[in-house]
C-alpha cells in the first residue's frame, strides 16, 4: 500500500474515492476514525492508501482531480 493523499478536506476525499473507484481502484481510507475521536474538527488528515501496482495510475486521478 502507498499513501496517495493526506488530507482534512472531507468534500474532496469523498470525490478522489468516487473517481478512483470509477477507474477501477479501490482506495482505502485510513484515520477516518482517528479524525471522529478528535470531535470532528476535521484538524487531523485522513489518508487515502492505493495498492502498490495502482500507485501511478492513481497518481495522474488525483492530479486531474485538483485541477478541477
Amino acid at each position: 500500500m502507498k499513501e496517495l493523499i493526506r488530507t482534512n478536506d472531507p468534500v474532496f476525499i469523498s470525490y478522489l474515492k468516487h473517481r478512483l473507484r470509477e477507474e477501477g481502484i479501490e482506495p482505502f481510507e485510513l484515520d477516518s476514525h482517528t479524525s471522529i475521536v478528535e470531535g470532528s474538527l476535521g484538524i487531523l488528515p485522513r489518508r487515502i492508501m492505493v495498492a502498490d501496482e495502482e500507485f501511478g495510475s492513481a497518481q495522474k486521478i488525483l492530479d486531474d482531480a485538483k485541477e478541477s
